[in-house]
């Protein structure tokens, strides 16, 4: 009896979970490395190997002193986020389906018309709303009337939601259709057949895969929905972007403030969310500087395509660009809290997310009263 006991030898499984009782974890193991991104080692790689747009130092650290001033007078915080008008208050379920579908179309609003009355526009609560906020005000529109615009078994009902249908919701106040209509179509249609294949139609089972981790959500994103795949090929280097699949997490984030489906640990690791906007801010603050050539293509709004090396260029040199900015405030903050000049003040949380929403709000904000000193680059695309 004792020989074939010991022919047997010990039950390994056994052992195994004697020491994960003991804490000693499993024998020679290495915990996982934490999830990455990496967007800014990409961004780093384009700013590092780019021809036409260039950083000035000297304008950089200017540029992060007027950013925190800004942040400072305004008490920037998440809570921002919910001031909005538009965005949804309520903090459940029904904000994360509002949040995912918004993030889902949050893509290509611009509009080579002229003349700002023509341009596509949504009429609601006697308003009308362009860019970003059009595309809020169609979704809370749509919801009054009753069309569950952000439901995924909806996307999927091609009898229900019908191009017809969609078209409806999107209906402008003028003549200029959404840009891209039939893109955004195809983004819900996608959407719908991967939650309903992978997360059981909800969002939600997508966020808890991410177990707490803000990049293991934007990897998440970028791996399950194609339409959330922003990446491109500059210079030998296959370099992400996942503007829209970052600014969804960081829209969480926000409107939860850190808080039940917006509790990320790493938050931290998101960056800025390149597009065309912020390097048009970046530029009117002196820190962000185009070739001859590149400043006269923008300047006389000639498209460039997506995926060009410009393009390239400037979306990755402006996420590098609020990175430097980003460490600059934090040394500020640094500073100031060792002179304690603000004794028992609340600290100022500064994170990439929050330089591009405040860089966001004061380009828009310069456009409706016509101070923009140079135009945004024109890229037509599904990635920003």
């Amino acid at each position: 009896m004792y020989d074939d006991y010991d022919d047997d030898g010990p039950d390994l499984e056994l052992v195994e979970l004697l020491r994960q009782s003991l804490g000693l974890g499993a024998p020679n193991s290495k915990a996982p490395p934490p999830p990455e991104t990496r967007v800014l080692d990409g961004a780093r790689y384009v700013f590092d190997n780019s021809i036409d747009v260039a950083l000035d130092p000297k304008g950089t650290k200017r540029a992060a002193k007027t950013i925190w001033k800004m942040m400072q007078e305004k008490r920037y915080s998440t809570e921002t986020w919910s001031e909005h008008e538009l965005h949804p208050k309520a903090k459940d379920e029904s904000t994360v389906d509002f949040i995912f579908t918004m993030d889902l179309l949050n893509f290509s609003f611009w509009s080579d018309e002229l003349d700002a009355s023509k341009r596509f526009a949504i009429e609601y609560r006697g308003k009308r709303w362009t860019g970003y906020w059009s595309l809020i005000a169609a979704l809370q529109r749509a919801i009054d009337e009753e069309i569950p615009i952000t439901s995924s078994d909806f996307w999927q009902d091609e009898n229900e939601c019908t191009e017809d249908v969609l078209r409806h919701v999107f209906r402008s106040a003028t003549n200029e259709e959404i840009p891209l209509l039939q893109e955004r179509i195809a983004c819900l249609r996608e959407a719908g057949t991967v939650l309903y294949k992978k997360y059981q139609c909800s969002f939600t089972q997508c966020i808890a895969e991410a177990n707490g981790s803000a990049a293991a959500l934007v990897n998440l994103l970028a791996q399950n929905f194609p339409c959330f795949r922003d990446e491109t090929e500059f210079c030998g280097k296959q370099v992400r972007f996942y503007k829209r699949a970052q600014i969804l997490v960081a829209d969480l984030w926000a409107c939860f403030q850190g808080e039940s489906y917006g509790e990320f640990h790493d938050i931290d690791k998101i960056t800025m969310f390149a597009d065309y906007r912020i390097p048009q801010m970046l530029n009117q603050l002196g820190c962000l500087l185009y070739s001859p050539p590149l400043e006269s293509i923008i300047r006389m709004r000639k498209p460039i395509p997506s995926g060009h090396p410009r393009e390239v260029e400037l979306r990755g040199t402006s996420i590098w660009c609020v990175e430097l900015i980003r460490r600059e405030i934090e040394t500020l903050q640094q500073q100031a809290n060792g002179n304690r000049i603000e004794e028992g003040a609340k600290p100022i949380q500064v994170n990439a997310i929050l330089i591009d929403f405040l860089l966001y709000d004061t380009a828009k904000d310069m456009e409706k009263e016509g101070k923009e000193a140079i135009p945004h680059h024109r890229t037509r695309s599904i990635w920003y």
